[in-house]
């Protein structure tokens, strides 16, 4: 295709999902190791510091996955059937146009079986819902209203082609798992960068989290328990979480703990979005 052969623009994420890192990557990127196997990212969400990743060094080797099957559907479908995708997201662009209020709730309440269909409502939804928010209830329904956004950027062509292309790479490998998998394949000298569920710092703050289940404080402590025996093993770690006492006391002294800014744009009150201390947590 031809029209597909020249990346025109880096290669950023596709989804807004809870916990983003796009504004921390200057930071993070100043704690990348300088050299590395394998990349691991087992909370892959929107990926981020994956694509910061892949557009620096294209042949990187990684293995990313993510516990929400939706999302990891949406990468592979990405990767193998951009165009048709892109033309689905066409269709629901023009639909939403005509009547976004009804069109956003019958979408909403759609249940495709179809991959491409299933892929172009979760990305439909992302841009339109309020927030960006991807959420789901008990019983695994996403249950967003609409945003109040007077004309959503629905399809992004020229990002989807762009992600599209960078994923061709045989060297990069998907699946759907649970983090702790990833203590079986790192091997030494391997780099893991793990983006959980945020500990909350407050009461209010703890909204429910991207899988319909939620990320415990039993989930905590069994991520710090293989990010210790990863770093037993002489692989590089690095860990974002808030910035919460239990985060800083389940770790110990030989780990370093970098307090970074952070806004988090995804609070829905917006005064409380500025101003946020994050922790990155790093072994090396």
């Amino acid at each position: 295709m031809s029209q597909h052969q020249i990346i025109s623009s880096e290669p950023k994420p596709f989804v807004k999902w809870a916990g983003g890192k796009r504004q921390l990557i200057s930071v993070i990127d100043k704690q990348i190791p300088l050299s590395f196997g394998t990349y691991y990212e087992p909370f892959l969400g929107g990926g981020a510091v994956f694509f910061h990743l892949l557009s620096k060094i294209p042949a990187l080797r990684c293995k990313v996955s993510d516990l929400n099957s939706d999302l990891i559907l949406a990468y592979v479908t990405i990767r193998d059937k951009c165009d048709e995708l892109i033309v689905s997201m066409k269709n629901h662009s023009s639909n939403y146009q005509k009547n976004p209020d009804s069109y956003y709730y019958a979408i909403r309440d759609s249940e495709p079986i179809d991959q491409i269909d299933k892929v172009s409502r979760l990305l439909f939804l992302n841009k339109t819902c309020f927030n960006g928010l991807y959420r789901v209830n008990s019983k695994g329904k996403f249950n967003v209203p609409l945003g109040r956004y007077s004309n959503p950027n629905i399809v992004n062509e020229e990002n989807l082609i762009a992600v599209s292309q960078i994923l061709q790479s045989k060297k990069i490998q998907f699946s759907c798992r649970d983090f702790s998998a990833v203590l079986s394949d790192a091997k030494k000298g391997d780099f893991v960068y793990f983006d959980p569920p945020y500990q909350p710092v407050s009461n209010t703050s703890n909204f429910t989290s991207y899988t319909n289940r939620d990320f415990t404080y039993s989930d905590l402590e069994k991520l710090v328990k293989i990010s210790q025996k990863l770093s037993d093993k002489d692989c590089k770690v690095i860990l974002s979480n808030s910035n919460s006492n239990e985060v800083r006391e389940l770790f110990s002294k030989e780990w370093k703990i970098i307090e970074v800014s952070a806004n988090r744009a995804i609070n829905s009150n917006s005064s409380k979005r500025t101003g946020q201390k994050e922790l990155l947590i790093i072994n090396y």
